[in-house]
């Protein structure tokens, strides 16, 4: 990481390069597209091939809880390095970029130290242990690109951007759920880590050749004009000013207000996967692989369609008016399909099942993430989306966790209408808080 009191002044301006994400508009949405992707194998892989894999296997359910949650684990602080990233801005490579290309580099090193693990399923604490160090430096990754995202996406794009944002790590989830998938049960354990960690590093290389402005450095030796020193100036703040402005930002009543019931939203989403899968493999007898490639085939078929009319109805129709409708739907789908629960022997209506929950997520995202990012305070805007978007995350781990120990006393459709209920709850907060003051929507 580059200091910022060791920066080179010069008068010449650089050459203005094509990859430069404040200046290339379809740049921006294919960059954070793939970022995201690159953040989505790896979660795919550990959350949907791994676990239905290990269900396959025979291993108890709560077992197959504590190894996500202990992937999703460092996700849930990921707001730490937010005021670190917002601090630590000043490179000449630019504010955000040597963040990201350090972390990724990270998280090829440690997406390669997980081939120490020889047998999934008779070591499996050791695997939960290297996942839980390939996502300490993923989460970095993450709040990184998450404040170069912020910093950089025009207002009337964010919509758009962020759904091809989530929908890119959906994508990644579904490729390193069915394809790793395929790989781990037919090739093994090592060679779907080599395939996951020569993805990781092909994108990797490309992100070196993109930067945030056309005076942002290429190299970390070329000089900078004074002017983009003093721009990359005007953002230093202490670490104590950064931590208070986020606590602020985290704790005001609009913030609360929206968050509180996205965070549920999502948490309950998360818990019906989890005990949906598990019930499929190990009551119905569905194959491990069969259920990884719904999300990897159709899964990514819908998040696509979802991410461009969702993205665009964001921007037009305006986040904060389509949010009630999405979180209706989500109450509708949980409702239906666990109403349904005696019909899940049917393959279709299970497969239905299965395929229609991939839209919940981005269907959610497109506009629950722009709302958040118009509550983020200048200066910690990237500390504060990042803690969002880190207690989103808790909300799978905790979900992992929860009804994957739940389901050793109760039903999968028993958890699914109570989530369902809390779903409700949400919605019913939000039309009853509709008329307030918007929040930039």
């Amino acid at each position: 990481m580059e200091n910022p009191l060791s920066t080179t002044f010069s008068s010449t301006p650089p050459s203005r390069p094509t990859l430069v994400l404040s200046q290339n508009k379809p740049l921006r949405f294919v960059a954070f597209f793939y970022l995201y992707v690159m953040q989505g194998v790896p979660a795919g892989f550990a959350t949907t091939a791994l676990a239905n894999y290990l269900a396959a296997e025979g291993l108890r359910s709560d077992r197959i809880g504590t190894f996500v949650a202990m992937q999703g684990l460092p996700w849930t602080f990921q707001f730490v390095w937010g005021p670190f990233i917002d601090k630590f801005q000043g490179s000449r490579l630019g504010r955000r970029r040597p963040w990201v290309l350090a972390a990724q580099s990270l998280a090829v090193i440690a997406s390669l130290g997980m081939l120490v693990v020889d047998d999934p399923v008779g070591n499996v604490t050791l695997l939960g242990i290297a996942f839980f160090i390939h996502s300490a430096v993923a989460s970095v990754q993450d709040a990184s690109v998450d404040a170069m995202a912020i910093s950089t996406i025009p207002e009337d794009e964010r919509g758009r951007i962020n759904a091809f944002m989530r929908g890119g790590f959906l994508v990644g989830t579904g490729m390193g759920a069915a394809g790793l998938a395929y790989v781990l049960r037919h090739a093994g354990f090592h060679t779907a880590v080599l395939t996951q960690s020569a993805f990781l590093l092909t994108l990797t290389v490309l992100t070196f050749f993109i930067r945030e402005k056309a005076t942002d450095a290429l190299f970390p030796g070329q000089a900078l004009p004074a002017a983009a020193v003093r721009a990359h100036q005007q953002h230093q703040h202490s670490i104590g000013w950064l931590f208070r402005e986020l606590f602020r930002g985290l704790s005001s009543r609009e913030s609360l207000r929206w968050f509180v019931p996205i965070l549920l939203v999502y948490s309950c989403q998360n818990a019906f996967i989890r005990a949906y899968n598990v019930h499929l493999i190990q009551q119905l007898g569905w194959r491990d692989t069969e259920l990884s490639g719904l999300t990897g085939s159709y899964g990514v078929a819908i998040v696509v369609v979802v991410i461009l009319l969702g993205g665009w109805l964001a921007d037009r129709v305006g986040a904060k008016r389509l949010l009630p409708y999405i979180v209706g739907f989500h109450v509708t789908y949980l409702l239906a399909i666990n109403l349904l629960a005696p019909y899940w022997t049917n393959p279709t209506v299970a497969s239905l099942g299965a395929v229609c929950w991939n839209m919940m997520d981005p269907s959610l995202s497109v506009a629950a993430i722009p709302i958040l990012m118009a509550l983020c305070r200048p200066d910690v805007e990237g500390s504060q989306f990042t803690t969002y978007m880190a207690l989103i995350n808790l909300s799978d781990v905790i979900g992992a966790f929860v009804s994957g120990h739940a389901q050793r006393y109760v039903t999968a459709p028993t958890i699914g209408l109570f989530v369902a209920t809390i779903a409700g709850a949400c919605l019913l907060w939000l039309v009853l808080t509709a008329n307030r003051q918007p929040v930039g929507q």
